[in-house]
């Protein structure tokens, strides 16, 4: 037989040693499948996780930025409001003291100056007979009917602003779960690619279960998060 012939029949022979099994290899080609399944879900996954956070980072910046706005309008609207109710009751103190010395007309340009909030409840004051009955309100301000329209606002604005920064500090925690989603999420990557380095079925299989399990803890926590 000529030399070269055996060279050729020594490799078909060495070929057929080295190739798996029939079962073998439809094993690892099912591994395989799995394999590229689970990677391909964890890429989306991944992908979605990842969004979210990014997301829900900018809802709390604005938000959080929400609330700062409303801080320094509150602040405004207290100190103008603060502002008029103590421009109100030094008009209401020089009217008690021009009406005090008779000066009618003085006093009536001090009630013209109230603020119309402060005049409907100057006005209901007097009706208490404030000069004969002990028992009536010591001012104007003191009067259910009083109103400050601007301190009310203030008001308004701060209990916004409590609000809009819980709700950005809420923001803040959803981010951060998606974020320990998208690392458990590449803890399952990690886990299927040190898997496709094994040639022990047992050893890839349970490198395989593993990461199928960490998988559904994933998605199933990605799916209970509310979406940005």
């Amino acid at each position: 037989m000529p030399e070269g012939m055996n060279v050729e029949v020594a490799h078909k022979l060495s070929e057929t040693e080295h190739r798996p099994p029939g079962d073998h290899r439809g094993w690892r080609e099912a591994s395989e499948i799995v394999e590229v399944i689970l990677l391909a879900i964890v890429a989306v996954a991944t992908a979605w996780s990842g969004y979210q956070a990014a997301r829900w980072d900018g809802k709390q910046a604005f938000l959080y930025g929400t609330a700062s706005r409303e801080r320094i309008e509150a602040d405004a609207s207290l100190t103008l409001g603060g502002q008029q109710k103590l421009l109100d009751v030094t008009t209401f103190n020089t009217w008690i003291v021009e009406s005090r010395f008779g000066k009618d007309q003085v006093a009536d340009l001090y009630v013209r100056r109230f603020s119309p909030e402060f005049r409907v409840a100057f006005d209901a004051w007097l009706k208490t007979d404030p000069f004969t009955d002990p028992t009536a309100p010591p001012g104007p301000s003191f009067m259910p009917e009083y109103r400050n329209s601007l301190v009310e606002e203030g008001q308004q604005l701060n209990e916004a602003a409590s609000v809009s920064f819980e709700e950005g500090t809420q923001a803040r925690e959803t981010a951060d779960r998606y974020v320990r989603q998208t690392v458990l999420l590449a803890t399952v990557l990690f886990l299927v690619a040190v898997a496709q380095r094994f040639t022990f079925r047992a050893v890839r299989v349970a490198a395989g279960v593993i990461a199928a399990i960490l998988l559904l803890i994933a998605l199933g926590g990605i799916a209970t998060l509310p979406q940005g």
